[in-house]
């Protein structure tokens, strides 16, 4: 069976094609600047990446040229689209309502939509993706995997805000967490590399969104993101935890409003805001290392946040068996790896420096004898929802 995944934004479009049989990616690529000028950058297994400037004036268009890109008579991998059975798509956010992921038909789309206002900028994009392959594919079965499914074992002790309970009750505030479908991932694995189901397994999903993940015995309990993605670590341009009187504080000196606020939180704010120049940590590294001492600040603010997670998800589960290390920085990042771990000794975790100069491979960092095993486990978000896919049709 080929599964064709789908994770949809709100001017882009990530896809690959997947075979079941083998869990090979049989052709990948991106569309980029839909509504723009628009582009489509394909790459068939093995063969050569090729981009082209492309009209896309809606995420149909898009899905019409990923179609066409597969079918291509001289790159193509697929004769007909009759040799897609399935297609999977991510969806951000699928609040209380979905703890695992669905076949999409109109009442799951009506039950997504009701959670829009969770998620504004990301659910509806994921869902004009859903509509334009329902167009072009009517007969072809979908799925939704959800970002937040796997965080809703949470206990409420752990998604409950200190805040008065009506705004749960009436709103729905509470901790959601986001990550989900590549925790769930890491974390299986984990468990397979430890032979232990039961395992207590921190899963530090590190890029330029980051969050952390607590997994017993292979249920999320514990997640850094919350009601949205701006909750928990230091990220590329998000501030994470913070005061949240500082809001007002800023508003006052600036002049801003509420927008103007969330906008310097979100996009203006973690590492490139710290060391004034990139939310890109080979940059960052690059800076430090030729004496920037804003960039060295941004990377030690980084690790530091992310040591202290791992330590609190310890206390929260009464131990760990594995800290895996995830995603564009967690698997490419060597400083950070090192750095965070030199805060974790009390573990009793004896780290490698010698094995950590690795990029993107499964590797263990830690010493036979370290009382915590410390890893790389690449991540593999497609390969998961094609998973999901398969499994519900």
């Amino acid at each position: 069976m080929n599964i064709l995944v789908i994770n949809c934004g709100s001017s882009s479009l990530k896809f690959q094609l997947i075979s079941s049989a083998t869990e090979e990616v049989v052709a990948k690529g991106i569309c980029e600047r839909i509504g723009i000028d628009g582009s489509l950058t394909y790459q068939p297994e093995g063969g050569e990446k090729e981009k082209s400037a492309l009209a896309m004036p809606t995420h149909k268009e898009a899905i019409q040229f990923v179609v066409e890109a597969l079918a291509n008579s001289k790159t193509g991998v697929i004769k007909t689209l009759d040799e897609i059975q399935a297609v999977g798509h991510r969806l951000v956010h699928g609040g209380e309502k979905f703890a695992s992921s669905a076949l999409i038909t109109e009442e799951m789309i009506q039950a997504v939509e009701e959670c829009n206002e969770l998620a504004p900028l990301h659910n509806p994009a994921n869902l004009i993706g859903v509509r334009a392959c329902q167009e072009l594919m009517p007969n072809v079965p979908m799925v939704g995997v959800f970002d937040t499914a796997f965080h809703q074992s949470m206990p409420d002790k752990a998604y409950m805000y200190g805040l008065p309970y009506e705004y749960y009750e009436n709103y729905k505030v509470r901790k959601y967490g986001f990550h989900g479908t590549s925790h769930r991932f890491v974390a299986e694995r984990a468990c397979e590399i430890l032979d232990n189901k039961d395992a207590k397994v921190i899963v530090c999903h590190l890029g330029n969104g980051s969050s952390i993940c607590a997994v017993n015995a292979g249920k999320s309990v514990d997640t850094s993101m919350g009601l949205t993605p701006l909750e928990g670590l230091v990220m590329g341009t998000r501030c994470g935890d913070i005061d949240p009187t500082i809001m007002e504080f800023i508003a006052e000196k600036e002049g801003l409003d509420i927008k103007g606020v969330m906008a310097v939180l979100n996009k203006k704010s973690g590492v490139v805001g710290l060391s004034g120049t990139s939310s890109d940590f080979r940059d960052l590294n690059d800076a430090m290392d030729a004496g920037d001492e804003r960039a060295r600040l941004a990377l030690e603010v980084f690790a530091y946040r992310v040591a202290k997670y791992v330590g609190s998800y310890v206390a929260a589960m009464n131990g760990v068996d594995l800290i895996a290390f995830t995603a564009g920085i967690g698997e490419n990042d060597h400083w950070v790896r090192e750095n965070t771990c030199k805060y974790l000794g009390y573990l009793g975790i004896e780290f490698m420096p010698e094995a950590n100069n690795v990029r993107g491979v499964e590797t263990v960092l830690s010493t036979p004898d370290s009382k915590v095993k410390v890893m790389i486990i690449p991540t593999n978000e497609e390969l998961a929802i094609a998973r999901e896919t398969l499994a519900l049709v």
